[in-house]
């Protein structure tokens, strides 16, 4: 079974490539957290990086996992370049709850949060070129139940981005906000959240303090209305992994 979080796609597609290749499936974390998977003898986790670290929404969500000791587990972390404290972080949640990460990697794909920075994350399509043999060679150590952690390691990079003084200054540029002058009220953000932290108000989106700066909100709009730092998102500068539609990602179609 392989676990996945993701807000625009590259974590999901990945897990479906891997999937395919070992004969898995697939299931959302948050889904999982509510699953006793002890009889899983295989588990994978498949979550990015931001900001050097695993998501806020993934670091809630793996206490909560059921899994049996004996099973092979392994992270792949989706991320733009640095995977920072990302497997650590969570191989140390895991092994504090006597569950061990016996493999570990990353897969360099565009980096969605580049839109927060001024950057376009469409640009960086170069990158899956790449990342199909580097799949190929970490699905067949997976198949073989290769024991090997590759970026998994503690890093002062992670650790300093993780203090509250730092994230007081740094998550503001990756926060979203709704702008209700060109909000439509179509509800995709609210939809699309995998934390539920946008509700609707008089008609309008509006983001609350529960996010964990995924940015599908920003990604998805189709108004372009949720914004970072009240600067206009570019439809040009939008992205989502091409081999996942917004309706995969959906909580629900209401």
């Amino acid at each position: 079974m392989i676990l996945y979080f993701s807000g625009t796609g590259n974590s999901l597609a990945i897990s479906r490539q891997l999937a395919e290749r070992l004969q898995d499936s697939v299931m959302p974390l948050s889904e999982a957290a509510h699953r006793n998977l002890m009889s899983e003898k295989r588990i994978g986790l498949v979550y990015p990086s931001y900001w050097f670290n695993a998501p806020r929404a993934v670091l809630d969500l793996i206490p909560r996992l059921r899994l049996s000791s004996d099973a092979y587990v392994f992270i792949i972390i989706p991320c733009g370049a640095q995977a920072g404290n990302a497997i650590w972080n969570v191989g140390k949640i895991l092994s504090d709850n006597g569950i061990h990460v016996a493999y570990s990697n990353k897969i360099r794909v565009p980096d969605n949060s580049a839109i927060g920075f001024g950057r376009n994350p469409n640009d960086q399509v170069w990158k899956f070129e790449r990342y199909a043999s580097r799949l190929e060679r970490i699905a067949k150590d997976i198949a073989a139940e290769v024991h090997s952690l590759h970026y998994a390691w503690w890093g002062p990079i992670g650790a300093l981005c993780a203090r509250p003084f730092i994230q007081k200054r740094t998550l503001p540029m990756l926060t979203p906000t709704v702008s209700p002058e060109k909000c439509n009220g179509c509800g995709v953000c609210i939809n699309v959240c995998p934390r539920e932290n946008i509700v609707k108000i008089n008609g309008k989106a509006h983001c609350e303090s529960n996010c964990t700066q995924c940015l599908a909100c920003v990604h998805f709009c189709p108004m372009q209305a949720v914004e970072l730092r009240d600067k206009s998102t570019l439809k040009e500068r939008q992205y989502h992994h091409p081999l996942v539609k917004l309706s995969d990602l959906m909580r629900n179609d209401d």
